[in-house]
């Protein structure tokens, strides 16, 4: 590389991009990959702290809770930490958040380690997404944000195949010492990579808006991911949810009137953006249809185990891992419009079949029809959102991110709630009398496998909703000319 394009810091000081970029992408994958990776360990923790499935579900649901909580504290932490002392800083809380899950004597101790981890991973997620955006030039941004996918793909869906293989052999807490030497490796490069990137513009600290933050993402996000354990109708999902919502619309409405707001929602005067938005989080809802309802299916109705039920799903998400930054590279030349459409048609197609599910459904089908939808997810979501960012400014690079990915963890919650919901409410209804249970077992035995295919179909139906909205939405995606003329005018 000759000294002309030489990527410089703020301060002027050369830095090796290459290096920088992989060290961030190691980083998220690591922490990424924690957010599922105790998927299949649950039952053996515990049986070894003798608590229940619904308090245990607390480490994966608190997890994400966390995280989303400090999606948008961490726009404000970008504009006002250098993003060198950011980046270490959030890897080192993500470490030791998973020392303390390694050493943990109890269940609490377990899941403040947990909540500490959640801590530094929900930081270095948007940290990371700001800084590549920066420190690459538009028009090559799609291969970066294609690599990013790749992580974002490729690490969940690790998880439960991984946790499933080391539980079988080894102790649960294998699954957080295997992470402590990797990421003390990611710590040790990261001083020599990483650099001062992203400007500061030093904004004040509105303790309001964090307050009102965490309580309204936190009372949403949690009122959504308890719905599953106690239906829509219970006190514990409810209040959350009327507690989160009043305390949003406050943290909004502060946004509109801070002189300095911490999340700037002035983001939303782009129509691409805006779109972009919208289309990558109704995908989100999408995509989890068959995380959340296949597994169930391939378990409890084929009566596999959880490992060969990961094994199942993963090479869909090796596909969409591999096609990530092909798409990116697409992107750079084409625009998002094709790719967009292209990517929701493949995507519905791909979904139509599992709204037919029997018990006799073939695996090698689930297989192949997993990976269509899992390359028409890859032709969406990080090109619209790549789109979406592009039309943005730099100075506000970090809190279209933060606003990204906060609708869309949000969204994912309440996808997971509705599909949920609609699974175990069809299952109740279809579901036949216990007397028939003493009465004629077999018959009672078959009424329920129906009750459960009944449900779980009715689950993919609401999910192919989800997928013919977007693919109309994709349609009012401006072409890549366009796209360019207001990314300019933005700047």
């Amino acid at each position: 590389m000759t000294e002309k394009n030489q990527p410089t810091d703020i301060d002027g000081k050369a830095y090796n991009r290459t290096f920088l970029i992989v060290i961030l992408l190691v980083g998220a994958f690591c922490t990424i990959l924690n957010q599922t990776l105790l998927a299949t360990a649950l039952p053996d923790i515990m049986k070894d702290f003798d608590i229940s499935a619904a308090t245990g579900q607390w480490l994966t649901s608190g997890f994400l809770l966390m995280n989303g909580v400090m999606i948008p504290v961490t726009a404000l932490l970008i504009n006002k930490i250098n993003s060198r002392v950011l980046y270490i800083g959030a890897l080192i809380l993500f470490l030791a958040g998973t020392v303390t899950a390694a050493l943990a004597p109890n269940f609490s101790v377990l899941l403040v380690g947990r909540l500490i981890q959640a801590a530094g991973a929900g930081t270095m997620m948007p940290l990371m997404q700001t800084i590549s955006l920066l420190i690459v030039p538009r028009e090559k941004r799609g291969v970066i944000m294609g690599l990013g996918g790749l992580v974002i793909a490729f690490a969940p869906a690790l998880g439960p195949t991984l946790s499933g293989w080391i539980v079988d052999r080894y102790d649960w807490r294998v699954l957080f010492e295997m992470m402590i030497p990797i990421v003390v490796v990611v710590i040790i490069l990261a001083f020599a990579a990483m650099k001062k990137v992203v400007p500061l513009t030093n904004p004040r600290i509105d303790f309001l808006s964090l307050v009102l933050s965490t309580l309204g993402f936190g009372g949403v996000l949690y009122g959504f991911s308890s719905v599953g354990n106690y239906g829509w109708s219970d006190g514990r999902v409810v209040w959350p949810l009327v507690v989160g919502a009043v305390f949003t619309v406050f943290f909004v409405w502060r946004q509109l009137v801070a002189e300095e707001p911490m999340l700037e929602l002035r983001v939303f005067k782009s129509p691409i953006f805006t779109l972009s938005v919208v289309i990558s989080s109704i995908v989100m809802m999408a995509m989890i249809g068959a995380e959340l309802v296949l597994p169930l299916y391939i378990q409890n109705i084929r009566g596999e185990s959880a490992l060969n039920s990961g094994l199942m799903l993963l090479p869909g998400a090796i596909i969409m891992g591999l096609m990530s930054p092909v798409t990116g590279i697409i992107f750079d030349r084409i625009g998002s419009r094709k790719l967009a459409i292209t990517g929701m048609f493949l995507l519905t197609v791909g979904t139509l079949p599992f709204m037919f599910l029997t018990e006799h459904t073939s695996f090698t089908s689930i297989i192949v029809l997993y990976a269509v939808r899992f390359v028409g997810i890859s032709m969406v979501m990080m090109p619209v959102t790549t789109a979406g960012m592009n039309a943005l400014p730099d100075s506000l690079m970090s809190h279209g991110t933060a606003v990204n990915n906060t609708i869309r963890t949000v969204a994912g919650s309440i996808g997971t709630a509705i599909l949920i919901s609609i699974l175990t409410n069809v299952t109740k209804n279809d579901s036949p009398s216990k007397q028939l249970m003493h009465t004629h077992p077999s018959q009672y035995g078959k009424q329920m496998l129906d009750a459960a295919l009944n449900g779980m179909n009715a689950a993919f139906i609401v999910a192919i909703c989800f997928c013919v909205l977007t693919l109309i939405l994709t349609f009012f995606i401006k072409g890549k000319n366009k796209q360019a003329v207001e990314a300019q005018g933005a700047d």
